[in-house]
């Protein structure tokens, strides 16, 4: 491919600014056709966006010859079966997180991809963003020692800000979402674990559903035991006040700790001889250094940025730590 020319599933509210602009801003990357099945809203997003044809039905956007490789943005209910038919037609794809539903639906997913030798990216863009790169480095430095266990705290009241808001509320649906709003901001921070410390030896949790008003889980923890030997322990919960909320993930060593939001721009490293701060400017289109790795991907001149079956593993974890 001398260029890669983007038909969208989905162009909905994460797409607007977080990675629709994106495709083309990046080299030999176009975005040249929008699907949604609202046609009004299609062609609306089409003509905002100056994106040459839209579609209202997936099967005709993922035939088109003028599309090469297809971004899938709809809920995780529609991701499978929408990526398989995408594989098929032989369009690589840039699937949305989380992956699908559940940790079978991923390998599913996978598992074709490897069959028909066709090229699989899922959507866990901190991996290419300047900040967790940053601490992948501080990590791999080890300024902080030897790494012992990590702390994470995702507390934040119902209906947060720090997710996209839609008319139907799909995300606390757990049909089309997989589970609640854990399903929908844990994926990127469970990555960035296995991201940063390896391979999982082991993993369990906890899910529980403390509001009466709701039919999701809104209280989930959960540990993992790596292989290395570093311990994770994560909570995550939807249902304090707005006081309580919380952001913070903390990686403690024999020689210090490094602390960070996934939601912020500031990295603190601590150590018994000094404290540095990091801070970081806020992007534009936060998915675009991820799609720039994404098109390098599939022109065959760089690695896989989060494949199949990394996703995989993430999706694994939310299984274990949701499992009744």
């Amino acid at each position: 491919m001398e260029e890669i020319r983007w038909g969208i599933i989905g162009c909905g509210d994460v797409t607007e600014v977080k990675s629709g602009p994106a495709f083309n801003k990046v080299n030999h990357s176009k975005l040249v056709a929008v699907m949604r099945r609202d046609s009004a809203k299609a062609a609306d997003y089409a003509r905002r966006h100056q994106v040459p044809k839209w579609y209202d039905n997936a099967p005709k956007l993922i035939n088109d010859p003028e599309v090469n490789a297809i971004y899938i943005a709809t809920p995780p209910l529609q991701h499978e079966a929408y990526a398989i038919e995408a594989l098929k037609a032989g369009k690589p794809v840039y699937v949305e997180k989380p992956m699908t539903l559940d940790a079978e639906a991923a390998q599913r997913m996978a598992n074709v991809a490897n069959k028909l030798n066709m090229k699989l990216c899922v959507a866990h863009y901190r991996r290419a963003q300047p900040m967790f790169l940053k601490v992948k480095e501080l990590l791999a430095a080890h300024v902080i020692g030897d790494i012992r266990l990590v702390r994470l705290k995702m507390l934040q009241s119902p209906n947060p800000a720090l997710i996209a808001k839609t008319a139907d509320n799909w995300r606390i649906n757990p049909a089309i979402s997989g589970g609640g709003l854990f399903h929908d901001l844990a994926p990127h921070q469970l990555d960035l674990m296995t991201y940063y410390f390896g391979a999982v030896k082991s993993a369990m949790g906890i899910a529980t559903r403390q509001q009466e008003n709701t039919g999701v889980d809104d209280l989930v923890s959960g540990n993992i035991l790596f292989k290395n030997g570093v311990v994770f322990s994560g909570t995550w919960c939807f249902s304090v006040t707005p006081q309580d909320q919380a952001d913070s993930c903390v990686v403690y060593g024999s020689k210090g700790h490094i602390s960070f939001p996934m939601f912020g721009h500031k990295i603190k490293v601590t150590t018994d001889q000094s404290t540095e701060e990091y801070t970081f400017e806020p992007l534009q289109h936060v998915q675009q250094p991820m799609i720039e790795k994404v098109v390098d991907y599939f022109m065959d001149k760089g690695p896989n940025p989060c494949s199949g079956e990394d996703a995989w593993i993430t999706m694994k974890l939310m299984d274990d730590f949701t499992r009744k």
